[in-house]
């Protein structure tokens, strides 16, 4: 058997995130993503998968309201800061902010033109907005109590703006006249929601006084009470062309209800504290559907404070019906189906926008395309790993579910073991979504269960009571209706503390467990009779599991090691150290020869056990990581904690090994260019070569070679103006370095002034990290300012003390220089020859020849002075340019 190449590296997915912490939300214009309060954040989530788009930080005040422009182009968000903003959504930056309400903004609401939107208070007013200047337009005072709902007519053409308060009334407010022109009192508590008809004449308004009113929008009567008896959070309309309006239509045409009225029949949708959806007409005031069972996670508390919806929404472009619920989750309903004489409201997607705490959680299906995952909650949720939508939810548990595995029977059955606080286990089918079997006798919480790894006929679980069961499979029918009662084969005390985990030998012939004893014991199955007990951590045991290939066991304990025992002696073989805090869990992976560890510090580490080595740590979770998950066939791994976050890690050895070959291949590629370029003289091909190969050093020679060049500024003008904004970042990276070497600094100051040269102050202001970057080129390029200030201050110096020792002539005007020679020479004749009357004709030709070798030293030492000042002259003018 060929051995398997060991993995290197993981690379990780967030699949599971918080985006939702309950309170406003808004829906895009075309459904694709959702906007949601996160505690202080704005989170800006695809609603396709549930993946964070992005990221709005808040002011560290809870969000209070949320509305999108009717463009999706600007985001309005208000906090119980008090303060409005208004942010743009391409940039993520806050382009306007005021303050306007003396108490917390309670509801917003765009116009359809988008340059006006309307904020609704807790300060009992209603105050209206010109988008584009950020002042009031419209000051709206009446309200005797907070105001809760907001909406403005969707007709642009009639301009009325709609509110509804905790004084039980619905005000309607004229934009053109600034006053109430109408205030409709017929509900006995507050008003939740509002909504307009279709053709804009009539106004829907719900409340928890437990009915729906329609108001006439031309005499603002009541036109009708609808009892719904359920305190309501949310009403929508059904526009007539939907398929939920067809749907509604051939349902009543079979029935037989179809009546001729003067006005057309209004479909509307109520949601509220029952947790189930109905469709009402308004023809007769009658429910059309009702839902069997409610979808909402029902918790096992009395009250219903977590349970029902919390409010509802019509998709655009005809995508179905998006209900809110109590628990953080976003429900979407896709179609609304007529067969066998009924209505089905079909549950196509539920996005989960909060879990406190992930406890455990495991792969299921045959091609485990499903992760079971149990949070702190009663029930356990199963995702759907393509869309990470929430599939279904298996509920039955009274306590929080702390433990859960997962097995495929020998008949091809997919099922899932749970324990609970509740000092139960619970056996449930993954296809019928039921629990087809309930194991009691523990008298304490359950906090792990294992199944068989071979038979797959049995299941052994652990609990806070120190005792070990092992419970049969056998008898389980194929269609229970109801749960049958599990029986327990066997028994054992097994510790002397709570029991953290258990594992079955891949032969189904021995079971190990961990407990907080600092012990992990080896028993032989079925009879449980103890094999060996391995001692030696210094902590409780948290993870044990059985090597699939070596008679072996590995245990992760709080102690922060790892370690390998061997089960014949009960010796400890290996120990492994990295961990800063406590192991919580630990896999093999690679048939035994590696495996991945997790802990209270967050990391994630991949271990080679040949070696000891751990070969990759990962960081990906803030807080401790209590679940991990090892996908059997495709050895994917998830991981979870108590940050709320899922990630899958997906092997990236191969892809990672040929990236690398790409990525060699391309830089022999480009260095050839690079040479090519060079030998070319294309210096601005080859400045572009060099940058994308990230070679500094290269670059230094490419500016330093056009630097002493005649043309040396058009050349480095042309190759600049090629770059774009992030290689002008590096390139001033690479400059800030250059520049505090005395070697390269004067390369550095000349590519410095050629970019200073040619980028505008707005773009150099643009660049990302600028400040940072001129922080770093100050001060080095102060100190060769300052050391070339002194290198000059020198050469006046030398210049002063070779003219006094008659090395260089000081300089004088040319004129004054050709005319000294003549003066010097007149002096000298008029001094020392007597005058022509008393020289005889021989005293004139003996001293004629003294005379030519005297004009010959002279002009010998002229030309000597000369020399020697031009010589001067020429070194204090490189000292100057240098």
């Amino acid at each position: 058997m060929a051995s398997m190449a060991l993995k290197k590296n993981y690379r990780s997915k967030p699949a599971l995130q918080q985006f939702y912490t309950g309170g406003p939300f808004a829906v895009a214009s075309d459904g694709s993503f959702i906007v949601c309060a996160c505690d202080d954040a704005i989170k800006i989530v695809e609603s396709s998968n549930a993946s964070i788009r992005s990221v709005i930080e808040g002011d560290s005040q809870a969000v209070t309201a949320l509305a999108l422009s009717p463009d999706d182009r600007l985001l309005f968000s208000a906090s119980h800061s008090r303060q409005i903003r208004v942010w743009e959504l391409s940039s993520l930056k806050c382009i306007r902010s005021w303050k306007g309400h003396e108490g917390p903004v309670m509801g917003m609401a765009c116009d359809a033109s988008g340059g006006v939107l309307a904020t609704a208070g807790a300060d009992r007013k209603v105050l209206v907005w010109d988008v584009d200047g950020g002042y009031c337009t419209h000051y709206f005072k009446g309200h005797k109590g907070v105001v809760t709902s907001i909406m403005f007519h969707p007709n642009v053409t009639r301009l009325l703006l709609f509110s509804g308060s905790d004084d039980a009334t619905v005000r309607v407010w004229d934009l053109m006249s600034k006053k109430c022109v109408a205030t409709l009192e017929r509900h006995f508590s507050a008003v939740t929601s509002l909504a307009v008809s279709e053709d804009g004449g009539t106004l829907l308004s719900a409340g928890r006084d437990k009915v729906v009113n329609l108001w006439d929008l031309h005499d603002y009567s009541c036109k009708m009470t609808v009892p719904t008896y359920e305190v309501l959070e949310g009403i929508c309309v059904i526009r007539s062309k939907s398929p939920f309006a067809s749907t509604l239509d051939s349902y009543k045409w079979q029935k037989g209800r179809k009546k001729k009225s003067e006005s057309p029949a209004i479909y509307f949708i109520t949601v509220g504290e029952r947790g189930i959806v109905r469709i009402w007409n308004s023809e007769g005031a009658v429910c059309l559907f009702e839902q069997q069972s409610s979808d909402v996670t029902i918790s096992s508390d009395s009250d219903d404070s977590r349970r029902g919806f919390t409010a509802a929404t019509i998709l655009p472009s005809d995508q179905g019906l998006l209900c809110v619920t109590v628990d953080q989750q976003f429900l979407f309903y896709s179609t609304l189906t007529y067969s066998e004489e009924m209505l089905k409201l079909m549950l196509s997607k539920r996005l989960v926008g909060y879990n406190e705490e992930i406890v455990d959680m495991k792969f299921l299906g045959e091609d485990e395309q499903f992760l079971a995952v149990a949070t702190n909650l009663e029930q356990i949720q199963v995702y759907d790993l393509a869309s990470m939508s929430c599939s279904y939810v298996l509920s039955g548990h009274t306590g929080i579910v702390l433990c859960l595995d997962t097995c495929i029977s020998s008949s091809g059955r997919t099922f899932v073991v749970t324990g609970s606080k509740d000092n139960s286990v619970r056996l449930w089918e993954s296809e019928s979504r039921c629990c087809i079997g309930v194991g009691t006798g523990h008298t304490g919480a359950v906090g792990a269960v294992a199944f068989s790894k071979k038979s797959r006929n049995f299941f052994v679980s652990g609990s806070s009571d120190r005792t070990l069961k092992v419970w049969s499979l056998d008898g389980l029918s194929q269609d229970t209706e109801q749960p049958i009662s599990l029986k327990a084969k066997a028994v054992v005390a097994a510790h002397d503390k709570d029991i953290n985990s258990l594992a079955v030998a891949p032969n189904d012939s021995l079971v190990c467990s961990g407990s907080q004893d600092r012990t992990a014991c080896v028993w032989r199955l079925p009879d449980l009779v103890s094999v060996v007990v391995l001692k030696g951590h210094k902590r409780g045991v948290w993870s044990v599991e059985f090597s699939p290939v070596d008679q072996c066991v590995m245990t992760a304990s709080g102690d922060k090691t790892i370690k390998i025992w061997a089960i014949s002696d009960g010796s400890c073989l290996k120990t492994f150290e990295g961990h800063t805090s406590s192991v919580l869990r630990a896999s093999f992976l690679t048939r035994g020869t590696q495996f991945v560890s997790c802990g209270a510090d967050g990391l994630v580490k991949l271990w080679t056990i040949r070696t000891n080595e751990c070969i990759a740590t990962y960081d990906q979770h803030e807080d401790k990581v209590w679940a991990l998950a090892v996908g059997k066939k495709t050895e994917i791994l998830a991981t979870g904690g108590s940050d709320a976050v899922v990630n899958l890690w997906h092997d990236s050895t191969v892809s990672d090994k040929e990236e690398a070959f790409r990525k060699e291949e391309e830089g022999v590629l480009k260095g050839q260019e690079l040479e090519n370029a060079l030998s070319d003289a294309d210096y601005t091909k080859a400045i572009k070569i060099a940058f994308e190969l990230r070679r500094p050093h290269k670059l230094f020679e490419l500016f330093s070679e056009l630097s002493r060049k005649r043309d040396a500024a058009d050349q480095i003008e042309k190759a600049l103006h090629s770059l774009g904004k992030e290689e002008f970042r590096l390139l001033l990276e690479y400059v800030r370095e250059w520049n505090t070497k005395p070697k390269l600094c004067h390369v550095a100051q000349f590519v410095l002034f050629r970019v200073f040269s040619i980028l505008p102050p707005t773009e150099i202001t643009e660049i990302r990290g600028i400040g940072e970057l001129l922080e770093g080129l100050i001060p080095y390029s102060q100190r060769h300012f300052s050391r070339i200030d002194r290198l000059i201050r020198g050469t006046y110096l030398l210049d002063y003390t070779l003219t006094g020792m008659s090395v260089i002539e000081p300089e004088t005007d040319a004129g004054e220089i050709k005319d000294e020679p003549k003066t010097t020479l007149e002096a000298k004749d008029s001094g020392d020859r007597p005058s022509p009357e008393n020289v005889d004709e021989d005293e004139v030709k003996e001293k004629t020849p003294s005379k030519k070798r005297k004009s010959h030293k002279t002009r010998a030492g002229g030309a000597q002075k000369k020399a020697k000042e031009t010589a001067y002259t020429k070194i204090s003018a490189v000292s100057l340019l240098a």
